[in-house]
């Protein structure tokens, strides 16, 4: 598969003078990105107002990711991040009975934070074991009361993945809906909610999907969204803008006006992640990946994943001075994406194998020296 960053790179100016391996954080920006970033202060500039452009990119952005996810367009809403989606689905969870809420050891922080203020649901996390999640720990650890179990798809810290397929068929038999945190991986490792089982699912736009900061996508199954009643909803939420009903689907889930800016550049982005296909970005991450987990170790550096399942879509290094680390990185033109006590190198389809080895090298080197 090196056969994507050959032909796509040039769309990328920064990987002309660097080494970029963050799209865990924040990815490279792409030349039809920045334009379209450019269309939408253009228009501004020269026009003074773009309302009809700007929703008609908002309809875009919205079909493009139906498609990344096997969803459909209604089944979509627009929101600022991945914070607000799962804000907004556990406030429209009060037309149910049960109380219970489970996340996992493994959620990005937010998810803990966000459930915990939660004062009118009973909140459990599933402890993971020895760095991994095993479906019999969602078997125990989700009952018959349970509402909704939070669940990522990748572990933001080192990259492993869930069965995501498994854990929503083991919540459905216990009667609780499935939320997905897919921001570490809906880009770079095909999605299909349908096929899968998910209920609710979200995915922000500044990482794998090669947008920019300030806006996210919600997805709710159809035929849970309409019964749903979600308090975090304005008049994008409703019919025709200005009713009292809420709006049919996952669009009842939206709350002011967008930030442009940001629909723009995710509209080019997601464009451009759909003619490639997440299938051959997949493959070809994959396949860099473990090259590098084998170079890492040949040059005796410690992996932080336990798991020896599905190959991840980063390579997650130990490194008790990992931000110290990053910052000499950066100052050799190498960028990745420090967590912890763990070095992320995050590649997407335009990075090389070549490049992760260039990456694992300087670690080695910076190791000798500390």
């Amino acid at each position: 598969m090196e056969h994507l960053p050959q032909e796509y790179r040039q769309l990328f100016p920064i990987v002309q003078t660097h080494t970029m391996l963050a799209s865990c954080s924040q990815s490279a920006l792409a030349e039809p990105v920045s334009r379209a970033i450019k269309d939408y202060h253009d228009s501004l500039l020269y026009m003074g107002t773009n309302w009809n452009e700007a929703i008609e990119k908002t309809e875009s952005a919205r079909i493009e990711f139906a498609k990344l996810i096997g969803a459909e367009p209604d089944e979509i809403a627009i929101v600022p991040s991945v914070s607000d989606a799962l804000v907004s689905a556990v406030s429209s969870l009060s037309v149910f009975r049960k109380k219970h809420v489970v996340y996992t050891e493994m959620d990005f922080p937010a998810v803990s934070h966000i459930l915990q203020a939660q004062s009118d649901y009973n909140v459990s996390v599933i402890p993971s074991i020895d760095g991994e999640l095993p479906l019999e720990q969602y078997e125990t650890h989700i009952t018959d009361e349970t509402v909704l179990t939070c669940v990522p798809h990748v572990h933001y810290r080192d990259g492993s993945i869930q069965d995501v397929k498994a854990i929503a068929a083991i919540a459905k038999r216990k009667g609780s809906l499935l939320f997905v945190d897919a921001y570490q991986s809906a880009g770079h490792i095909p999605i299909d909610v349908k096929a899968w089982g998910v209920d609710i699912l979200a995915a922000g736009a500044r990482k794998y999907l090669l947008g920019i900061p300030g806006m996210a996508f919600l997805y709710v199954r159809k035929e849970l969204a309409d019964a749903l009643k979600p308090k975090a909803s304005a008049w994008f939420g409703r019919e025709n803008g200005d009713g009292a009903s809420y709006a049919k689907g996952a669009r009842r889930f939206q709350t002011g006006t967008p930030a442009f800016i940001s629909v723009y550049a995710a509209a080019a982005a997601l464009s451009l992640l759909n003619h490639i296909g997440v299938s051959h970005i997949r493959e070809h991450v994959k396949t860099i990946c473990a090259d590098a987990v084998q170079y890492a170790a040949e040059k005796g550096l410690e992996l932080a994943i336990a798991s020896a399942g599905e190959q991840p879509g980063m390579v997650a290094i130990r490194d008790e001075r990992a931000s110290e680390t990053a910052a000499l990185l950066r100052k050799k033109k190498v960028i990745c994406a420090p967590r912890d006590t763990v070095i992320r190198l995050a590649p997407h389809f335009y990075n090389t194998k070549d490049e992760l080895r260039h990456a694992i090298d300087e670690i080695a080197e910076i190791a000798l020296h500390m």
